[in-house]
């Protein structure tokens, strides 16, 4: 359980800085390759589409971890699996961003995520049933 929680305490962190973007914070630099300290609106739309994903890979984590039951138990893990690798390359694309901010304050960051994603989808943070 505490390696979903963290993991959402990490996305909200990520939704709360892409809709920060999305209502033109001057924080570009750190996301979309850095090219842009305003974004513009479609890079601004494609920050709410993450915002959604953010959302959505955390109720896959917590389902994943048992703490709630929505998915059949099968897609949970496959689409941890898959989350895992949208870090990875998360990570793999943040590292090679021309830009310093981004490449220093978001690969950190998705290498927590994938670390953390791993340990989900390998099953260590389940609830166990209690009775």
């Amino acid at each position: 359980m505490l390696f979903a929680q963290l993991l959402t305490v990490v996305l909200v962190l990520l939704a709360v800085f892409q809709l920060a973007l999305v209502f033109g914070a001057p924080l570009g630099h750190f996301a979309w390759g850095g090219q842009h300290r305003v974004l513009p609106a479609g890079l601004r739309a494609g920050s709410l589409v993450a915002v959604v994903i953010y959302g959505v890979i955390a109720l896959i984590a917590w389902d994943r971890a048992r703490i709630i039951d929505v998915f059949p138990d099968a897609f949970a893990e496959v689409a941890m699996w898959v989350i895992f690798a949208y870090f990875v390359l998360g990570t793999v694309m943040n590292a090679i961003s021309r830009s310093k901010p981004e490449r220093y304050t978001m690969t950190p960051v998705t290498i927590v995520l994938a670390v953390l994603s791993f340990l989900i989808a390998m099953g260590y943070d389940q609830v166990m049933a209690v009775g």
